[in-house]
């Protein structure tokens, strides 16, 4: 069973010579769980396509595996109410999170989950500073050009985020789509690993906002570049300054802010694929 991922609705048009009633495309969001060994780790809202590349991607940044060749085989199985994508990883991956599952559980008493999960949210990133990778002025304000021209439900709906894979003399050589940053992010990382491209090669480029979270997922690639439409929270920022990592945000047009390692970024142009 294929879902779909947008879906026209009827709405009343306000305009200036009047109102009316007419169709507008918007995207589904649907729960998906995601099970390792039968149990639930996790629930998100998000669009019901890519799954595969989903799970793998959040496996990944998420350091529930260290390499996709740890999971032993995924299954996307569809319950109606939502989707549960059954996750089954190989033993020495599945002994490793079992036994951190079993240090993650703590008293759920204030509203939190115990000092554990805060300091899982906190996780130490890996360290991207020894990166080689440079970036011009002009690949900056491509990669976002050229995320824009990829993005389909995004183009239909105006309510769906993108994350994207820019190269430096390639342009975006991948690029996903989800109602959720975070799952865009992930499904991407899933699509690189597929396809084996090396996240040191180039930047990574996003439609939203980079909280934390983003800029986490980011380095567990191995991207030392992250650039965004939007603008990044203060811990993002403190996060992407101490793991080396070049945060570059609120691109409008030819305009953008470095917020840490400018070094990165050269004064050249680079040639770029349309």
């Amino acid at each position: 069973m294929t879902r779909p991922v947008i879906s026209p609705i009827t709405r009343i048009a306000r305009r200036a010579d009047g109102t009316s009633a007419s169709a507008r495309m918007v995207p589904e969001e649907t729960p998906i769980a995601l099970s390792y060994a039968g149990t639930t780790h996790a629930v998100m809202m998000a669009s019901p396509a890519d799954l595969t590349d989903f799970a793998l991607g959040f496996s990944l940044t998420e350091g529930i595996i260290a390499a996709p060749e740890e999971i032993d085989h995924i299954e996307v199985e569809d319950h109606g109410a939502g989707i549960d994508i059954q996750i089954r990883l190989k033993d020495k991956a599945n002994t490793r999170f079992q036994a951190r599952r079993r240090r993650l559980a703590g008293p759920v008493g204030c509203g939190l989950c115990g000092i554990e999960s805060i300091e899982e949210a906190m996780r130490a990133v890996p360290s991207v500073a020894d990166c080689a990778l440079t970036v011009s002025a002009a690949d900056i304000v491509q990669s976002i050009l050229q995320l824009s021209k990829k993005q389909p439900l995004h183009a239909e709906t105006g309510a769906v985020h993108a994350a994207g894979f820019y190269i430096p003399r390639q342009g975006i050589v991948m690029a996903r789509e989800d109602v959720g940053r975070h799952n865009a992010l992930d499904k991407l990382a899933g699509a690189l690993a597929v396809a084996h491209i090396d996240g040191s090669l180039g930047a990574v480029a996003v439609t939203s906002r980079v909280s934390v979270e983003m800029v986490q997922k980011t380095a567990a690639l191995g991207a030392s570049v992250i650039i965004a439409v939007s603008a990044p929270t203060a811990l993002a920022i403190r996060t992407a300054e101490d793991t080396g990592m070049t945060l570059v945000a609120l691109v409008r047009g030819d305009d953008f802010d470095i917020f840490t390692h400018p070094t990165r970024i050269t004064p050249g142009a680079s040639q770029h694929v349309a």
